[in-house]
């Protein structure tokens, strides 16, 4: 049997007293394009950030590759990891934000550069080498030596994506990459995401594009008030939505 390479098994997750995720169970399969869509307040983005324990759970289980994260059991016990062993889970799985966040001291080749020079020890040579390449793979190798400043935004979001694909990772999490954009920009970032897709990379996107979800995406999962409310295929749940709060959602953005 193939391992999933995400497993949420009850995650429940709370911020005080308001309750974000109650009890989410899904898999993503090696390869696939998992979509996540559902309203502002869900609980998309805080699932999507606990994968990589950006966000701790306070029950339930998160699997990468067959691999607890930020957690190890010991008997019937589970045990937080130390940070630095939470950094060596986070390697392999890349994540690219609503905003973009790049370093502004930093060039496109620079920001690209950076964690795998830092972070894994790789010779400037070596990491150079690559960013060229993933560069050129986003359409902008000609942008290389330009700061964040000089860049549009849905160019610092390709230079974003590269410097998560700088890491090597066997998982990308996408958290609404185009919402901050201009909607003339979305295009050339979802180009990107395609070509990945074509590639094999498995992807988690949460997403507004329900177009992209539509061609791309191998399931898609509709959240509200930090329960799964359906899933399916795309087109299945896009085309003929079964609940009454997927089809009310899905009315207002279609």
């Amino acid at each position: 049997m193939t391992i999933p390479m995400v497993k949420a098994e009850g995650v429940h997750k709370s911020f005080g007293a308001a309750h974000i995720l109650k009890g989410i169970d899904l898999e993503v399969a090696p390869r696939e394009v998992f979509c996540l869509i559902g309203p502002s307040g869900s609980g998309k983005s805080t699932f999507l950030r606990c994968i990589n324990h950006l966000e701790k759970v306070n029950a339930g289980r998160l699997s990468v590759d067959g691999q607890l994260v930020g957690y190890r059991q010991k008997g019937d016990k589970l045990y937080e990891l130390r940070d630095s062993e939470v950094a060596l889970q986070r390697r392999d799985i890349g994540m690219v934000f609503q905003r973009f966040n790049l370093f502004p001291h930093m060039t496109a080749i620079e920001n690209v550069m950076e964690a795998p020079v830092q972070v894994k020890g790789e010779s400037k040579a070596v990491a150079r080498a690559r960013a060229e390449r993933l560069l050129d793979r986003v359409g902008l190798s000609d942008k290389a030596g330009n700061y964040p400043t000089q860049l549009s935004g849905g160019q610092q979001q390709r230079v974003a994506i590269a410097r998560a694909l700088a890491m090597e990772p066997k998982l990308m999490l996408f958290d609404e990459p185009t919402s901050a954009l201009d909607p003339e920009l979305v295009g050339d970032v979802l180009d990107v995401m395609r070509g990945l897709a074509e590639d094999g990379m498995t992807m988690i996107v949460v997403t507004h594009e329900m177009g992209f979800a539509r061609e791309v995406g191998d399931a898609l999962v509709f959240m509200d008030d930090g329960v799964v409310v359906e899933s399916g295929h795309p087109r299945d749940v896009l085309t003929n939505p079964q609940h009454d709060r997927t089809k009310s959602f899905l009315s207002k953005v279609l």
